[in-house]
This record gives structure tokens, sequence and C-alpha cells, in this order.
């Protein structure tokens, strides 16, 4: 089934135009069209990096998953919303695919659009930065909000994987002289060597514990948030879905065991997206083979709600 294909649903007729839905909205996109500025979703089906960090594969399957429950869902924006299809990896080629994504999250942008990136693996990130890096240009200081209980700092030794993209990206700064300003919500742990920690604070990461992203912290982490964004002319928002409680989102390759509940994690993204600055996001890891009834596609479609609405 390919991308356009999927967006079909229910119809009301009988409660008139504001009886929508996304499958009534999205238009397909294409590089080299001039359309009026919206929001572009664009899939990268690939979990070669969850799969080189031995993790249970599957996340490719992610982005028509994800679009199936958008389809039906109703619609409040009031902005255009065009599909930009997939990049697929089904050759192995992390790289080669990071780069394809790269380029469309770019000419989004310059065509005054929102990319919103459905990934796949974590490893969507490195592809997604570096489209937004490529079209900045060195223009202003980007700041990384990561909501993930891992750091993905891990070294990059012959290859990348879904553990590595922000330490990939920590070195693309360096070798660029660009400032690496990358903020972890939601860390767990126990999911993170003392070794990531220290890497952590040896880059400047300004990081959250899980058990610290309370409903009664919201007044403390909004003001964490203000005082990261204020450092930043433009923001990068990904969201690793086994940040959540894995009651609720039990279909990613590493279920938490405590995670953050969608009551802490949307009024930040709302009060993120409030800033003016965000620019481009991306959701990770949902795997659909491991979902149950559809559950964890249900939470990305909502969170796909509150990023573009």
């Amino acid at each position: 089934m390919s991308e356009m294909q999927v967006w079909q649903g229910r119809q009301d007729p009988e409660d008139g135009e504001l009886a929508l839905r996304w499958h009534d909205k999205v238009q397909p996109w294409s590089a080299g069209a001039q359309e009026a500025a919206g929001v572009v979703l664009l899939g990268f089906a690939c979990d070669e990096g969850v799969r080189r960090n031995k993790g249970r594969i599957g996340a490719a399957g992610a982005p028509l998953a994800v679009r199936k429950l958008l389809a039906n869902t109703a619609w409040h924006l009031n902005r255009p919303v065009y599909d930009g299809g997939d990049v697929i990896c089904s050759d192995g080629d992390l790289d080669a695919a990071q780069g394809r994504l790269a380029e469309r999250v770019a000419a989004a942008l310059w065509q005054g659009h929102f990319p919103l990136v459905l990934g796949g693996g974590h490893e969507v990130a490195f592809g997604s930065w570096s489209g937004l890096n490529r079209h900045l240009d060195g223009k202003g200081r980007v700041g990384i909000i990561n909501f993930d209980a891992h750091f993905d700092l891990r070294m990059k030794q012959e290859q990348a994987s879904s553990g590595t993209p922000f330490f990939q990206i920590a070195e693309q700064c360096a070798a660029q002289g660009y400032p690496f300003t990358y903020a972890c919500l939601g860390v767990a742990e126990t999911a993170n060597t003392q070794s990531l920690f220290a890497r952590a604070q040896t880059l400047g990461v300004w990081h959250v514990l899980d058990e610290a992203m309370t409903q009664r912290e919201l007044p403390a982490l909004l003001a964490g948030l203000d005082a990261f964004m204020a450092r930043c002319d433009h923001l990068y928002l990904t969201i690793d879905l086994d940040v959540l409680p894995a009651a609720v989102m039990p279909g990613v390759s590493a279920p938490a065991a405590r995670g953050v509940e969608l009551a802490v994690i949307e009024p930040l993204i709302a009060h993120i997206r409030a800033s003016g600055k965000l620019r481009l996001a991306d959701l990770a890891e949902y795997n659909p083979t491991l979902d149950q009834d559809n559950r964890s596609a249900r939470v990305a479609a909502r969170l796909v709600h509150q990023l573009t609405k």
C-alpha cells in the first residue's frame, strides 16, 4: 500500500464541513512543488540502527501504521498537511538512508514547511538533524530536545546505530565549530550506564531523570525548558516513544519500567511549540509488531496531533 492510499476512512456528510478527518485533508507533497506553507509528514521506514544496537526490529513498519491511525483522527488544524512519502532502508545502508532523509527535510524547510518525521528507529535523529543543519547552514544555535529513556550517546564504532545519533551530532557540531546544545528529558537511570552519564556531563547535556518528570514537578520542568530554550535560536524536538510507560506504549523495542506520563509530556510539547522556535520534530521507536490492539499507534497519532495543532 502506498503512502497516499492510506489516507481513507470514515465520512460523516450529515455533520457538514466541520466533520472532517485527516484523510480528507492530507495532500501529496513533492520537493519541487510550490504549495502553501504547512506540515510535511516524512516517513523513515528504517530499523537498521535498531538491529545494529541489538534491539527488536519492526520499527520500519511504523510510518505506515501511524498514518493508518492518523487517517481517521478528527481534523482540527488551520494549516495544510502534506505527505512526502517514505525514505526506505532495505539494503542495510543506513548512512545513505539518513542522507536521503536529510535531503527531504531540508527541501521541506526551504519551502517554509514544518517537517514532522515518522520513524523508524532513533537513528532517524541523525537524518532529521542533518536536514535542519543543511538548511540553516550555521545561522543560529540549534537546541535539541529529546524525550527519551536513553541518552543515545553511544560512541560510534565501525557503524552508527539507534544508540549513537546524538554522539554523531555532537561530533558533527565539533567539526563545524557549532555548539552542541542537547537536553534529554525522561532518562531512566537503569537504562544508561555510568559511562553514558559521564559522557553526557562532559558534553554539557541538560538531563532530567524519569522519576523527576511528574505533574507535581511541571513548574520546575517548564522553568528549566525556558532556560534551555532561551539559549537557542532554533529547536529540534525528537520523541523516543519508549519514554512513555509500558502500559501506554507497549509497542517499542525497550518498554519503560517506569516512564513519563502523557500528562507531563503533552504540556511540555505545548510549551516548546509556543516558543515559536520549533523548526522540526520526529517520533521514533514505535514498533507495530510489538503493539497491542493498536494502543501504541493511537498514542503516536495523538502526539502527531499535539505537534501540529
